[in-house]
C-alpha cells in the first residue's frame, strides 16, 4: 500500500497525462447537445406541447390496435421503463411491450454470472432475476405486467416501422399504432464470420436466456473450453467454467485483460488470480479460424501463427453492436459510436420516438461528448429519465456518471470472490494503492484533476458510498486531488492517513 507521502509525491510530479483507452464508446462533437430543431419541428419543453404530437386514444383491451406508449425490446431498459410508467399511473391500458424473447424483462448481467454456475452451486434462474430486483425493486414477473394492465407481446420482434403513420409491424404481421415509441432493443453479439467457423456446433455467443441455456447444456458435456476475448464476457465466463472444473484457455489480441479499463498492473492482479484457478491465457494472439471434425462440431481454434488450441466448446465474447434493425432508416444514427442519436431527454430526431439503454447515443453531460454505454446501470437510469421526461414537466438533461462493475467467482467453494466497481473516466495517469489482499484502489488523474476511481473488494456499505464520493470529488481543482484521494481512502478503510 502506498503511503500518504508517496501519494503526495506522485501528485507533485504530475505534469502531463498518459492516455489510456476509454472504457466506453466516445465522440466529441462541436456541441454537447443535439440541435433542438429537426426537419422543421421544434421540440417543446412544456408538458402539454411535448406530448401533443403522440397521444392517441387507447383502451384497456387495445381492440383498435392503438397503443399510447409502445416499448420495443425486452431487456433491462424495458423493465425499468415499465416500472416508471406504473409509478406515474400511465401503464394500465396504455403501455405495450414488444419483445423477441419468450420472457418478461430480466436483469441481463446474471446470464454471464450466476446463471452459468453448475447445478450444485445454486445457479440463478428465472423468475429469480426479473427486473427490477437488481436494484432492490419489486420482481416484475409476467403476472406483474398482467396485474398492471401492461400488454406483453412475446417472441414477435418488430420488423418494420412507418414513422409517418406511427405504426409498427411485427414478424407475425401484427400492426401496432403507437403514440410514443421507446426503442430499447439493446445490442446483438458480434459474431465470427461463418466462413471461419463462426456458426459451428459448439460455438456459443451470449446475449439472452436461450444463449445461456445452450451454453450450460454444452458445459455439462465439455472438457476443453476456449474463450475468445479478454473483456467482460471472457472474464465472467472463464470464472464460471472454473466452477465446472473444465480446462479453460482465454485468447485475446491485447497485452492484458480488459484493456479498455484495466491498467497493465491492475490486470496483472486479476490474471494471477485466474491462473491460480487454473485458467490459461494466450495474449497477443490472432485467430485464423475455428476448426471442426467430420460431425461438424468445433474441435479447436487455429491461430495466425499456425498453432491450434484444442477445444470442444468455444465461447465468443468480442463485443456487441447496437440493434438498430428496422429503425435505421427512420431515425438518425450516430456514425461514430453507433446507435440512435438522442438528446439529453432521449428524444430522437423524429418527434415521438425515443431510444434508451445500449442502443442510445446520448450526450454524456459531464464530459461534453456523445457516448453509447453498454451497461446495466445506464439501461436503468436512461429508462427512468426518459419516461419521467415523457410523462412530466421534467426538462433537465440526463447527467450520468459512468459506472462499470463485475462480480465473479461468487459460487460456493470459491477461494476468492471478486467484486470491483469503477466510476468516472479512465484517462490520464493511473495510481494504484493496495496489494489485492483483498482490497486495491486505482485512481486516474489528468491535468491535475481526479478523473476516475476503481475499488476492488469493498464492503457493501463502501460500494454504496463510492458513487457519492466519486461524483463529489472527481473534478476537484489542481492542488486538491491529493486530499480527494486521501478522503476516499479513509472512507473505504484503506489507510490511516
Amino acid at each position: 500500500m502506498r503511503s500518504a507521502a508517496s501519494v503526495r509525491r506522485s501528485m507533485a510530479t504530475i505534469s502531463s497525462s498518459m492516455s489510456i483507452k476509454h472504457g466506453i464508446s466516445l465522440w466529441c462533437p462541436q456541441s454537447q447537445s443535439l440541435n433542438r430543431q429537426h426537419s422543421g419541428v421544434v421540440y417543446s419543453r412544456t408538458r402539454s406541447l411535448h406530448r401533443r404530437n403522440f397521444v392517441v386514444s387507447a383502451s384497456s383491451s387495445f381492440a383498435n390496435e392503438n397503443r399510447e406508449f409502445v416499448i420495443v425490446g425486452g431487456g433491462n431498459a424495458a423493465g425499468y421503463a415499465a416500472r416508471t410508467f406504473v409509478e406515474h399511473g400511465m401503464a394500465d391500458g396504455k403501455l405495450c411491450i414488444v419483445s423477441k424473447e419468450a420472457y418478461a424483462p430480466y436483469e441481463r448481467p446474471a446470464l454471464t454470472k450466476g446463471y452459468l454456475f453448475p447445478l450444485d452451486k445454486k445457479p440463478a434462474r428465472l423468475p429469480g432475476f426479473h427486473t427490477c430486483v437488481g436494484s432492490g425493486g419489486e420482481r416484475q414477473t409476467p403476472d406483474w405486467y398482467k396485474e398492471k394492465g401492461i400488454e406483453m407481446i412475446y417472441e414477435d420482434p418488430v420488423t418494420t416501422i412507418d414513422a409517418k403513420n406511427q405504426t409498427l409491424t411485427t414478424n407475425s404481421g401484427k400492426i401496432l399504432k403507437y403514440g410514443a415509441l421507446i426503442v430499447a432493443t439493446g445490442c446483438t453479439a458480434s459474431r465470427f464470420p461463418e466462413k471461419i467457423g463462426g456458426n459451428l456446433h459448439g460455438v456459443h455467443y451470449i446475449r439472452d436466456v436461450a444463449d445461456a441455456d445452450s451454453l450450460i447444456s454444452s458445459l455439462g458435456k465439455a472438457q476443453k473450453v476456449v474463450i475468445v476475448g479478454g473483456g467482460y464476457i471472457g472474464m465472467e465466463v472463464a470464472a464460471a467454467t472454473v466452477a465446472w472444473n473444465l480446462d479453460t484457455t482465454v485468447i485475446f489480441p491485447e497485452n492484458h485483460l480488459l484493456p479498455r479499463l484495466f491498467t497493465p498492473s491492475l490486470a496483472q492482479k486479476y490474471e494471477e488470480l485466474y491462473q491460480q484457478n487454473g485458467v490459461k491465457f494466450m495474449k497477443g494472439a490472432s485467430i485464423k479460424s475455428l476448426e471442426s471434425g467430420p460431425d461438424g462440431n468445433v474441435t479447436g481454434v487455429k491461430l495466425e501463427n499456425g498453432s491450434t488450441i484444442e477445444a470442444d466448446l468455444v465461447v465468443i465474447g468480442i463485443g456487441a453492436k447496437p440493434a438498430v434493425g428496422p429503425f435505421e432508416k427512420a431515425v438518425t444514427l450516430n456514425s461514430t459510436v453507433g446507435g440512435i442519436e438522442v438528446d439529453g431527454l432521449f428524444r430522437s430526431n423524429v418527434p415521438g420516438i425515443f431510444a434508451i439503454g445500449d442502443v442510445a447515443a446520448f450526450p454524456l453531460k459531464m464530459y461534453d461528448r456523445i457516448s453509447r454505454v453498454e451497461h446495466v446501470d445506464h439501461a436503468r437510469g436512461s429508462a427512468q429519465h426518459c419516461v419521467k421526461a415523457l410523462l412530466t414537466a421534467q426538462t433537465h438533461n440526463y447527467d450520468y456518471l459512468p459506472y462499470f462493475y463485475s462480480r465473479v467467482f461468487e459460487y460456493e467453494g470459491s477461494s476468492r470472490k471478486v467484486w470491483w466497481q469503477f466510476f468516472g473516466d479512465n484517462v490520464g495517469e493511473a495510481i494504484q494503492i493496495g496489494n489485492f489482499d483483498p482490497k486495491i484502489a486505482t485512481f486516474w488523474l489528468d491535468s491535475g484533476k481526479l478523473k476516475g476511481v476503481l475499488l476492488e473488494s469493498g464492503s457493501p456499505e463502501e460500494f454504496q458510498l463510492l458513487p457519492k464520493l466519486a461524483r463529489e470529488l472527481l473534478y476537484r481543482e489542481k492542488g486538491r486531488v491529493y486530499y480527494a484521494i486521501v478522503f476516499i481512502l479513509r472512507e473505504v478503510r484503506m489507510c490511516n492517513m
